[in-house]
């Protein structure tokens, strides 16, 4: 409870995960992934000097849990 208070009183949204990178706020899974295969998420690692892979392309939701699939469909 802690932990999420602390998150709506930074971001307004208590959802776990909320990524940041360099300190800015990518926001939670659905923010994350839409900034991945927007390049936006890769742009803001690469400023920041994150090393990461970039081979996941159209099989990055499928890295998602079961019921976070069914939602987007």
């Amino acid at each position: 409870d802690r932990i999420r208070a602390a998150l709506r009183a930074r971001t307004g949204a208590a959802t776990i995960p909320q990524v940041f990178v360099g300190g800015t706020r990518v926001g939670g899974a659905d923010d994350t992934f839409a900034a991945f295969q927007s390049g936006k998420l890769q742009e803001l690692l690469r400023a920041n000097h994150v090393a990461f892979e970039d081979k996941l392309g159209d099989t990055l939701y499928s890295l998602m849990p079961g019921w976070a699939q069914k939602r987007r469909q």
